[in-house]
């Protein structure tokens, strides 16, 4: 299961580093196209450190829910769901906190260039909150794959992405002309809708039953050991 948590990883790394990608891509036909992408490349960085530390969340929640569902421990699953959400959670919040404080200073780690800074600093509440989503809604991705909801994630993943956040981007960036900000608020409209479709199907899941099923799949892949004969082969 690590080695399929992993899996799962790498493949989500690509869906979300390939949709960022078609949205700095987007940034670049923008007004003032150095500013633009510069600062959208800025705001991504800051996100994508964050979004390091909720990664690990992810396969730990992952690991941990498949494992205790193999157990046949739904209180378990529950109390490992209310843990990692919570903790990650928590680190989301000091992040946003911190970066809407330093919302004026937080470019100049990566540009001296004030038009850039002042860009950065007009994006700064909307990645504060990229980044306070994103400590919710790779451990939700994480829950449903431990616990066999994997082709839900899938398409979720997919249909928020390119269908929900990079038209949205394109409709608000460029129709609506808010230029950068449009690609954001695209971005975190993708994010959301990520994180309420999987918060719903988790909320309804039952966790006893997902124990039973999990139970039935270990019963078709585990070999019984061979009976034992009565006689022992060296009673002649």
């Amino acid at each position: 299961m690590h080695h399929y948590c992993n899996s799962f990883k790498s493949t989500w790394n690509s869906l979300k580093l390939w949709y960022y990608s078609i949205l700095v891509l987007m940034a670049g036909y923008m007004k003032n196209a150095i500013v633009a992408i510069a600062a959208f490349s800025i705001c991504l960085n800051i996100n994508a450190w964050e979004f390091m530390v909720c990664l690990g969340f992810l396969v730990a929640a992952c690991v941990r829910v498949s494992n205790e569902l193999g157990r046949g421990n739904a209180e378990a699953v529950k109390f490992a769901i209310k843990t990692i959400l919570g903790t990650s959670t928590s680190i989301g919040i000091v992040l946003w906190i911190l970066c809407t404080v330093f919302r004026n200073q937080i470019s100049y780690l990566f540009s001296s260039d004030e038009e850039v800074a002042e860009t950065v600093s007009s994006l700064s509440i909307f990645f504060a909150f990229a980044i306070l989503l994103n400590s919710v809604q790779p451990v939700l991705s994480g829950i449903a794959t431990g616990a066999g909801l994997q082709s839900i994630v899938a398409y979720v993943n997919l249909g928020c992405y390119y269908i929900i956040g990079i038209p949205m981007g394109i409709l608000v960036g460029y129709i609506a002309d808010l230029q950068v900000k449009g690609l954001w608020i695209g971005l975190m409209s993708g994010v959301v809708m990520q994180s309420l479709i999987l918060g719903w199907f988790l909320w309804k899941t039952d966790w006893d039953e997902q124990v039973r099923k999990a139970s039935e799949r270990l019963n078709r892949w585990l070999l019984k050991p061979p009976e034992e004969d009565n006689e022992s082969p060296f009673d002649a």
